[in-house]
């Protein structure tokens, strides 16, 4: 799976002690045998590098089940995997463990990835960078019994598509995995995630899989990667990923002649990148392109909905280039998750739900004038509710309102940002929320203001979803302000005298 390139290698680690426990040592301390997956099931891919806590971000979206990336070695011929190849992060209850036991006992699990881009380009993928299938296995049983889960995903792209003894020593040893896990009594499963053209696997994704039935080592489910197909064509991204799957179907249908059509589509995976992909605006995955594809994989019945990645599941930079912390399009913060949840367990469908936007999303106007956007709502799932509208963030010597401040999702409302003369220049983040029945959702419009003669605020200005420790300091509503201990969605001026925010007094 891409990111950015240059957070990839900040994440890079010096080499850590290798690993010596063997294949019997660690599978004879066996947790309790993970619950099973869902049958059909939906499951993000969370960037376990941002230090964001995976139970936090499950609870807040909706998101009940993780594709955790990624475990890599910390430098090429170690055998010893850790979180993002950060040997500050190895294979233990201290990494994760407790976020892991919230979501399981919240009804959730984890998938835990091993690969992704950089390892597959550094060598440091395990198999790729460890020559001993034994090592291999052990290092995959102690992921399976530190986190008791129940499946595993290889992540294999790019060089490591084309390291062919890397590819047979990690079928090898997921065939050792899969021969411990059946004396174990346990259920563990393998997928693995393969890049992919629009009308299915490339000859390398092919040739993993082919390993894999020649090794004997059991692929429970293909997982294509359905965006950065840098083919310079025309894209609907949706489509593409319905004749993507198609192509794979095919594939599948000649590796393994005994399975029924509905076994076939039971074993693929599908994971999508909401917005701009890396390639550019030409492959935009769209909410309307994962409306069709949820329909779409419901009929199939296919094992796996996931998508690029739960951190990307907002629209804070509406208009920009793919990132690893925002769509690039206009969007709700979790739209893309709402869309997808319901297929978890395949018996639900969408409920009402919508969308609020800002248009323009910016706008500039000299202090002591108005200026105004328009505030869309749109039907995303279900049917149209009735959504109220309110404002926040506006900075002193503004003054925002909003008409009408209840609609229809569908309809639109005007938004009108009227500044004194006092107002300090700078740029503000308007906020527009819109409540419903089925939830809230919030849409930015940054205003800037000109030849304002106040004094602005100097302190980064409050944001909701930012998690604040003590002593830091925002700026809100013309004031400053200091935490007095960790905070995070708690507005400056409403925690009163005794609560978490200290008035420094106005800027």
């Amino acid at each position: 799976m891409r990111r950015i390139r240059s957070a990839r290698a900040v994440l890079a680690a010096v080499a850590a002690t290798v690993a010596t426990v063997g294949l019997a040592a660690v599978g004879a301390g066996t947790a309790q045998a993970a619950t099973p997956l869902p049958k059909h099931v939906f499951a993000p891919y969370f960037e376990a590098w941002t230090g964001e806590s995976p139970a936090a971000l499950a609870a807040q979206s909706g998101a009940k089940h993780l594709t955790m990336a990624f475990l890599q070695t910390a430098s090429a011929g170690s055998c010893t995997p850790y979180w993002s190849g950060d040997t500050g992060l190895p294979v233990s209850s201290a990494s994760f463990g407790s976020d892991i036991r919230t979501i399981q006992a919240n009804g959730g699990d984890v998938i835990p990835s091993f690969g992704g881009y950089t390892a597959d380009t550094t060598g440091t993928e395990i198999a790729d960078s460890c020559t001993d299938v034994n090592q291999i296995a052990a290092a995959y049983e102690k992921v399976i019994t530190t986190y008791d889960i129940s499946r595993l995903d290889m992540d294999i792209e790019v060089d490591s598509l084309n390291n062919t003894a890397g590819i047979n020593r990690r079928n090898k040893a997921i065939k050792l995995v899969q021969d411990w896990a059946a004396a174990a009594g346990r259920t563990v499963e393998i997928s693995y995630t393969l890049p992919t053209t629009t009308s299915g696997l490339t000859s390398e994704g092919l040739a993993v899989l082919r390993s894999a039935v020649t090794n004997g080592a059991r692929v429970d489910v293909a997982n294509i990667m359905t965006f950065d197909y840098y083919d310079n064509a025309t894209h609907n991204m949706a489509t593409d990923t319905q004749t993507a799957a198609q192509g794979l179907y095919d594939q599948l249908a000649q590796l393994y002649p005994s399975k029924t059509s509905a076994q076939l589509w039971g074993m693929i995976g599908i994971t999508e990148m909401p917005g701009v992909d890396d390639f550019g605006p030409a492959e935009t995955f769209t909410l309307a392109n994962a409306a069709q594809v949820y329909d779409w994989a419901v009929a199939k019945g296919i094992n796996t909905l996931s998508f690029w990645a739960l951190q990307r599941d907002n629209g804070s930079c509406p208009g920009g280039a793919a990132a690893d912390g925002c769509s690039g399009i206009q969007q709700n913060t979790w739209d893309f998750t709402h869309v997808f949840a319901p297929f978890t367990g395949g018996t639900t469908t969408p409920g009402d739900d919508f969308s609020v936007s800002a248009a323009p999303a910016s706008g500039s106007v000299a202090a002591g004038n108005s200026t105004t956007a328009t505030v869309k709502t749109a039907v995303t799932a279900g049917t149209a509710k009735t959504v109220n509208l309110t404002v926040s963030g506006a900075p002193a010597g503004v003054t925002a309102s909003l008409s009408p401040a209840s609609v229809t999702a569908g309809d639109s409302s005007t938004l009108t940002l009227s500044t004194a003369k006092a107002t300090a220049s700078g740029t503000y983040s308007i906020k527009v929320t819109g409540t419903s029945a089925s939830g809230s959702h919030t849409a930015t419009y940054a205003l800037t203001v000109t030849g304002g003669s106040g004094a602005q605020c100097t302190a980064a200005a409050w944001a909701t979803g930012t998690v604040y420790t003590g002593g830091q300091q925002v700026s809100h509503k013309g004031h400053n302000w200091k935490a007095k201990w960790w905070t995070q969605g708690e507005e400056p001026g409403t925690t009163g005298e005794w609560g978490v925010w200290q008035d420094l007094g106005a800027c």
